[in-house]
């Protein structure tokens, strides 16, 4: 068996061959599909190949994987003897690898498949545009500040009151050039954006994987998608540790001689934006009620906000494992909140609309009524047969759903249970004096 080791260039690779003890270079190949295909075949199929973790090392796998009997890709950062090493070159990085393989002492890369290797491209995309779409943002914010116009009275300065708000101030001429391009620029960015979150939302409907960690509160489409890219085959991880470390959300560890060990900040390895994402939900989902609100309470408590998230974080991660792993939905979850996700998720153009609201029109809008009742209506102007508007029912309180002590108060004005009441009969002008009603007047503390 023959170990072989690449060092992968954008133009070239260096052979290297380690056999018997004894290692040598075989010269260098060009990186195209062409003298790969042509490298492949003149391979044994005994042969292993071992190439570091670079951009075009998937591909090469890919290629290489069906004419020899293993291929490994190296984790980069695992790789000691090159990153430390007193020489560096390109036939002494092909040879350390090749005699690491022979060895079996590579730290090996996952390698995924066509499907989710799309998904992580999408993903990647999307962040760049949405980061792009930020910095653009807030270049046109800068702008205000150097004008002096202070905060906008709108919530979204970029949607259409707040265009109208800054159409409305007579700008310098290169401070509105600044603006209108970055305009320009954010519309363009929307677009782009819009058109990957279609593809990453049909790629969410048609796994069951992502539709089953949607169910937890805090996981939407794109946050579903990015943990079933980064994750992969859940049957590689045999614990949720391995999960939680492979996300880079467990801490760090320090011990040496009789100390006992000190544990640090996380490790942050592994998908950044996974981890993310992973923190944005943790936000969302301490917001919701449930287990994972009253986790991040007691966390919140004792070390503050911001660990409270990572551990929320640490803690939706262990969830997905054991839902990936046996096929279950969160058992907590919401129905009508993961009937909105999906909706949210699919390409109808009324999917935040209601569904017994009628659709708005140009030349008329649905009323409030109509838009917001609380069950399908069989008259068409939202009326009920009494002629009367439909109000939406809501709770009433919230935490409804809580007993005992932790039961959230009422909504509206509290009413004691001591109250007095009088009869609606006797009108104020009927009703004698408190004076003459001792009862009453001990009971109110009347002092005459």
């Amino acid at each position: 068996m023959r170990c072989i080791g690449l060092d992968v260039h954008r133009d070239f690779c260096e052979v290297a061959v380690a056999e018997r003890g004894q290692v040598s270079h075989r010269g260098r190949i060009e990186t195209s599909t062409a003298s790969l295909e042509l490298f492949a075949g003149s391979l044994a199929p005994d042969d292993q190949v071992v190439l570091e973790a670079t951009g075009p090392a998937f591909a090469i796998a890919r290629i290489l994987r069906s004419h020899v009997a293993r291929v490994v890709v190296a984790n980069a950062q695992e790789v000691r003897a090159i990153s430390h090493a007193r020489v560096k070159s390109d036939r002494f990085d092909a040879a350390t690898l090749a005699r690491l393989l022979s060895a079996d002492l590579l730290a090996e890369v996952w390698v995924c498949d066509e499907r989710i290797g799309a998904l992580r491209r999408r993903l990647a995309r999307r962040g760049a545009l949405v980061r792009q779409r930020t910095r653009a943002k807030n270049e046109v914010h800068a702008v205000l500040s150097r004008c002096l116009l202070g905060r906008p009275p709108v919530s979204d300065l970029f949607g259409k009151a707040g265009r109208r708000w800054l159409a409305g101030h007579d700008l310098v001429e290169e401070e509105q050039e600044t603006v209108e391009g970055c305009l320009r620029q954010i519309d363009f960015l929307d677009t782009e954006i819009a058109l990957i979150d279609r593809k990453v939302a049909q790629f969410v409907l048609g796994s069951p994987d992502a539709r089953r960690l949607m169910t937890v509160p805090g996981i939407d489409v794109v946050t579903a998608a990015a943990l079933v890219a980064a994750i992969g085959d859940i049957a590689r991880f045999a614990s949720p540790r391995q999960l939680v470390a492979y996300l880079g959300l467990d801490p760090k560890v320090r011990q040496s001689g009789s100390e006992p060990a000190r544990h640090g900040k996380i490790s942050k390895r592994g998908d950044a934006r996974a981890r993310h994402v992973l923190v944005e939900a943790a936000w969302t989902a301490t917001r919701s009620p449930g287990p994972l609100r009253a986790f991040g309470e007691r966390i919140r408590a004792r070390r503050g906000k911001q660990i409270a998230a990572v551990a929320v974080a640490r803690k939706i991660a262990t969830i997905a494992w054991h839902m990936l792993s046996k096929e279950e939905d969160y058992a907590f979850a919401r129905p009508s909140l993961v009937r909105g996700k999906r909706a949210a998720s699919s390409d109808s153009p009324t999917r935040r609309r209601a569904p017994w609201s009628t659709p708005a029109t140009s030349a008329d809008s649905p009323t409030r009524s109509a838009c917001c009742s609380a069950k399908p209506s069989a008259a068409t102007d939202g009326s009920s047969a009494t002629g009367r508007p439909r109000r939406r029912v809501r709770a009433r309180h919230r935490g409804a759903h809580l007993k005992g002590p932790r039961r959230a108060k009422q909504r509206g004005r509290p009413q004691s249970p001591r109250r007095l009441r009088f009869s609606s009969s006797v009108t104020r002008t009927q009703r004698p004096p408190l004076q003459s009603r001792p009862h009453l007047a001990t009971a109110l503390d009347f002092h005459p």
